[in-house]
Protein backbone atom coordinates (compact mmCIF):
# COMPACT_ATOMS: atom_id res chain seq x y z
CA UNK A 1 0.00 0.00 0.00
CA UNK A 2 2.98 2.64 1.04
CA UNK A 3 4.37 1.77 -2.42
CA UNK A 4 0.97 2.53 -4.02
CA UNK A 5 0.65 6.01 -2.61
CA UNK A 6 3.51 6.77 -3.01
CA UNK A 7 3.70 5.87 -6.73
CA UNK A 8 0.32 8.38 -7.08
CA UNK A 9 2.22 10.37 -5.23
CA UNK A 10 5.27 10.95 -8.01
CA UNK A 11 2.47 10.67 -10.56
CA UNK A 12 0.70 14.26 -9.46
CA UNK A 13 4.09 16.16 -8.46
CA UNK A 14 5.87 15.03 -11.45
CA UNK A 15 4.80 17.86 -13.77
CA UNK A 16 5.80 20.36 -11.30
CA UNK A 17 9.12 18.89 -11.05
CA UNK A 18 9.15 19.08 -15.28
CA UNK A 19 11.76 21.68 -16.70
CA UNK A 20 9.63 25.07 -18.23
CA UNK A 21 11.10 24.78 -21.61
CA UNK A 22 10.63 20.93 -21.82
CA UNK A 23 6.78 21.44 -20.79
CA UNK A 24 6.45 24.24 -23.75
CA UNK A 25 8.52 22.61 -26.42
CA UNK A 26 5.68 19.92 -25.85
CA UNK A 27 2.28 22.04 -25.15
CA UNK A 28 3.42 23.71 -27.99
CA UNK A 29 2.98 21.01 -30.37
CA UNK A 30 6.82 21.20 -31.35
CA UNK A 31 7.11 17.66 -31.26
CA UNK A 32 3.45 16.75 -33.59
CA UNK A 33 4.63 19.53 -36.15
CA UNK A 34 8.05 17.50 -36.27
CA UNK A 35 5.97 14.51 -36.84
CA UNK A 36 3.53 16.37 -39.72
CA UNK A 37 6.82 17.76 -41.15
CA UNK A 38 8.54 13.75 -41.57
CA UNK A 39 4.90 12.82 -42.79
CA UNK A 40 5.09 15.53 -45.46
CA UNK A 41 8.75 14.81 -46.19
CA UNK A 42 7.54 10.58 -46.69
CA UNK A 43 4.78 11.84 -49.28
CA UNK A 44 7.50 14.49 -50.76
CA UNK A 45 10.07 11.14 -51.59
CA UNK A 46 7.52 9.18 -52.46
CA UNK A 47 6.13 11.62 -55.54
CA UNK A 48 10.04 11.98 -56.49
CA UNK A 49 10.79 8.28 -56.71
CA UNK A 50 9.12 7.55 -59.95
CA UNK A 51 10.60 10.99 -61.82
CA UNK A 52 14.37 10.46 -60.30
CA UNK A 53 17.30 8.17 -61.77
CA UNK A 54 17.58 5.04 -59.03
CA UNK A 55 20.83 6.90 -57.61
CA UNK A 56 19.93 10.14 -57.40
CA UNK A 57 16.53 9.36 -55.48
CA UNK A 58 18.45 6.69 -53.27
CA UNK A 59 20.95 9.91 -52.02
CA UNK A 60 18.11 12.25 -51.75
CA UNK A 61 16.15 9.97 -49.09
CA UNK A 62 19.37 8.96 -47.57
CA UNK A 63 20.30 12.96 -47.06
CA UNK A 64 16.87 13.94 -45.91
CA UNK A 65 16.70 10.87 -43.89
CA UNK A 66 19.60 12.06 -42.14
CA UNK A 67 18.93 15.91 -41.98
CA UNK A 68 15.36 15.28 -40.59
CA UNK A 69 16.03 12.21 -38.42
CA UNK A 70 12.89 12.81 -35.61
CA UNK A 71 15.39 12.54 -32.15
CA UNK A 72 17.82 15.28 -33.88
CA UNK A 73 15.30 17.56 -34.98
CA UNK A 74 13.56 17.86 -31.64
CA UNK A 75 16.87 17.93 -29.54
CA UNK A 76 18.41 20.55 -32.42
CA UNK A 77 14.92 22.97 -31.81
CA UNK A 78 14.93 22.30 -28.33
CA UNK A 79 18.09 23.53 -27.50
CA UNK A 80 17.94 26.59 -29.47
CA UNK A 81 14.30 27.13 -27.85
CA UNK A 82 15.86 27.01 -24.60
CA UNK A 83 19.10 29.05 -25.48
CA UNK A 84 16.74 31.74 -26.45
CA UNK A 85 14.16 32.21 -24.04
CA UNK A 86 14.89 33.28 -21.04
CA UNK A 87 11.89 32.86 -19.43
CA UNK A 88 9.41 29.92 -20.52
CA UNK A 89 6.35 30.64 -18.33
CA UNK A 90 4.28 33.44 -20.11
CA UNK A 91 4.42 31.55 -23.26
CA UNK A 92 3.56 28.17 -21.23
CA UNK A 93 1.10 29.68 -19.41
CA UNK A 94 -0.70 31.31 -22.40
CA UNK A 95 -0.48 27.60 -24.13
CA UNK A 96 -2.02 26.15 -21.16
CA UNK A 97 -4.97 28.06 -21.88
CA UNK A 98 -8.07 27.12 -23.39
CA UNK A 99 -7.14 29.71 -26.00
CA UNK A 100 -3.57 28.49 -26.68
CA UNK A 101 -4.72 24.84 -26.83
CA UNK A 102 -7.36 25.44 -29.58
CA UNK A 103 -4.48 27.68 -31.43
CA UNK A 104 -2.47 24.31 -30.95
CA UNK A 105 -5.06 22.54 -32.17
CA UNK A 106 -5.85 24.57 -35.45
CA UNK A 107 -2.32 24.38 -36.28
CA UNK A 108 -1.86 21.06 -35.91
CA UNK A 109 -5.19 20.40 -38.03
CA UNK A 110 -3.58 22.62 -40.72
CA UNK A 111 -0.07 21.09 -41.12
CA UNK A 112 -1.87 17.14 -41.70
CA UNK A 113 -0.77 15.30 -44.07
CA UNK A 114 -4.46 14.49 -45.37
CA UNK A 115 -5.24 19.11 -44.98
CA UNK A 116 -2.08 19.65 -47.27
CA UNK A 117 -2.94 17.27 -49.56
CA UNK A 118 -6.63 18.60 -49.71
CA UNK A 119 -5.39 22.22 -49.96
CA UNK A 120 -2.30 21.31 -52.56
CA UNK A 121 -3.53 23.57 -55.20
CA UNK A 122 -4.33 26.48 -52.67
CA UNK A 123 -6.51 27.64 -50.15
CA UNK A 124 -10.13 28.70 -50.55
CA UNK A 125 -10.49 32.69 -50.19
CA UNK A 126 -12.18 33.32 -47.02
CA UNK A 127 -14.69 36.18 -46.59
CA UNK A 128 -14.15 38.09 -43.32
CA UNK A 129 -15.32 41.30 -42.09
CA UNK A 130 -12.67 44.86 -41.90
CA UNK A 131 -12.63 44.09 -38.06
CA UNK A 132 -11.41 40.39 -38.24
CA UNK A 133 -9.21 41.59 -41.58
CA UNK A 134 -7.40 44.05 -39.29
CA UNK A 135 -7.19 41.33 -36.22
CA UNK A 136 -5.38 39.44 -38.84
CA UNK A 137 -2.95 41.71 -40.01
CA UNK A 138 -1.88 42.41 -36.54
CA UNK A 139 -1.05 39.03 -36.35
CA UNK A 140 0.66 38.48 -39.63
CA UNK A 141 2.80 41.41 -38.66
CA UNK A 142 3.84 39.83 -35.24
CA UNK A 143 3.96 35.78 -36.38
CA UNK A 144 7.09 34.80 -37.62
CA UNK A 145 5.36 32.64 -40.64
CA UNK A 146 7.49 34.13 -43.65
CA UNK A 147 10.17 33.61 -42.56
CA UNK A 148 9.42 29.99 -40.92
CA UNK A 149 8.05 29.09 -44.20
CA UNK A 150 11.33 30.59 -46.23
CA UNK A 151 13.34 28.31 -43.84
CA UNK A 152 11.15 25.10 -44.61
CA UNK A 153 11.72 25.27 -47.88
CA UNK A 154 15.44 26.24 -47.80
CA UNK A 155 16.32 22.94 -46.19
CA UNK A 156 14.32 21.19 -48.72
CA UNK A 157 16.38 22.59 -51.02
CA UNK A 158 19.27 22.18 -49.13
CA UNK A 159 18.77 18.48 -49.17
CA UNK A 160 18.53 18.55 -53.13
CA UNK A 161 22.00 20.58 -53.54
CA UNK A 162 23.89 18.17 -50.86
CA UNK A 163 22.69 15.41 -53.14
CA UNK A 164 23.37 16.89 -56.80
CA UNK A 165 27.20 17.86 -55.05
CA UNK A 166 27.30 14.01 -53.93
CA UNK A 167 26.75 12.91 -57.41
CA UNK A 168 28.56 15.46 -59.11
CA UNK A 169 31.84 16.43 -57.20
CA UNK A 170 32.57 20.22 -57.24
CA UNK A 171 29.50 20.97 -58.85
CA UNK A 172 28.60 23.02 -55.98
CA UNK A 173 31.18 23.03 -54.04
CA UNK A 174 33.14 26.42 -51.79
CA UNK A 175 30.24 27.56 -50.61
CA UNK A 176 27.96 28.34 -53.70
CA UNK A 177 25.36 25.80 -53.06
CA UNK A 178 24.37 27.93 -49.72
CA UNK A 179 25.04 31.03 -51.28
CA UNK A 180 22.00 30.26 -53.75
CA UNK A 181 20.20 29.38 -51.10
CA UNK A 182 20.23 32.27 -49.04
CA UNK A 183 19.65 34.35 -52.17
CA UNK A 184 15.91 32.72 -52.66
CA UNK A 185 15.22 33.67 -48.58
CA UNK A 186 13.57 36.98 -49.67
CA UNK A 187 11.94 36.07 -52.83
CA UNK A 188 10.18 32.88 -50.53
CA UNK A 189 9.28 35.27 -47.75
CA UNK A 190 7.73 37.45 -50.59
CA UNK A 191 6.13 34.48 -51.98
CA UNK A 192 4.24 33.65 -48.44
CA UNK A 193 3.87 37.22 -47.32
CA UNK A 194 1.88 37.68 -50.39
CA UNK A 195 -1.42 35.43 -49.49
CA UNK A 196 -0.66 35.18 -45.59
CA UNK A 197 -3.31 37.23 -43.98
CA UNK A 198 -5.35 34.75 -45.98
CA UNK A 199 -3.91 31.83 -44.77
CA UNK A 200 -4.09 32.97 -41.22
CA UNK A 201 -7.73 33.51 -41.71
CA UNK A 202 -7.89 30.04 -42.85
CA UNK A 203 -6.32 28.05 -40.40
CA UNK A 204 -7.66 30.50 -37.69
CA UNK A 205 -11.33 29.91 -39.05
CA UNK A 206 -12.57 28.53 -36.03
CA UNK A 207 -11.17 31.64 -33.47
CA UNK A 208 -13.94 34.19 -32.84
CA UNK A 209 -12.49 37.59 -33.36
CA UNK A 210 -11.97 37.94 -29.94
CA UNK A 211 -10.43 35.09 -29.39
CA UNK A 212 -8.54 35.95 -32.13
CA UNK A 213 -7.81 39.40 -30.85
CA UNK A 214 -6.30 37.89 -27.62
CA UNK A 215 -3.90 35.55 -29.88
CA UNK A 216 -2.35 38.95 -31.62
CA UNK A 217 -2.10 40.62 -28.04
CA UNK A 218 -0.17 38.03 -26.38
CA UNK A 219 2.14 37.67 -30.20
CA UNK A 220 2.13 41.28 -29.85
CA UNK A 221 3.51 41.56 -26.65
CA UNK A 222 6.63 41.68 -24.84
CA UNK A 223 6.35 37.88 -23.94
CA UNK A 224 5.08 36.58 -27.17
CA UNK A 225 7.84 39.00 -29.29
CA UNK A 226 10.03 36.67 -27.27
CA UNK A 227 8.88 33.23 -27.39
CA UNK A 228 8.28 33.68 -31.52
CA UNK A 229 12.04 34.88 -31.99
CA UNK A 230 13.21 31.98 -30.03
CA UNK A 231 10.50 29.77 -31.80
CA UNK A 232 11.96 31.22 -35.65
CA UNK A 233 15.52 29.92 -33.90
CA UNK A 234 14.56 26.54 -32.72
CA UNK A 235 12.82 26.09 -36.56
CA UNK A 236 15.93 27.17 -38.13
CA UNK A 237 18.17 24.43 -35.85
CA UNK A 238 15.49 21.77 -35.85
CA UNK A 239 16.03 22.24 -40.02
CA UNK A 240 19.79 22.26 -39.84
CA UNK A 241 19.00 25.24 -42.55
CA UNK A 242 22.82 26.51 -43.68
CA UNK A 243 24.14 23.40 -42.46
CA UNK A 244 25.74 20.52 -44.93
CA UNK A 245 24.30 17.10 -44.09
CA UNK A 246 27.44 15.89 -43.63
CA UNK A 247 28.07 18.39 -41.15
CA UNK A 248 25.30 17.38 -38.78
CA UNK A 249 26.36 15.96 -35.30
CA UNK A 250 25.58 11.99 -35.08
Amino acid sequence: MRRLLFSLLMLCTLPAWADGHDQLYKVAGWPDQRAHFNDALTAAQQRYQSSLPPAVFQALVNNSNQRFAPQAMDRRAEAQLRKNLANPAPALAFFQSPLGRKIIAAELLATRRDQLAKNAKGLPKVDASDTRQLIIGHLAQALPAREAGAEVSLAIAGVAADSLSQMIPGLLGGGQAQGMLNGQRQRLMEQIGSDLNNTLLYVYRDLSDNELEEFATFAESTEGKAYYQAALAAIRAGLAVGQSTSSLAQ
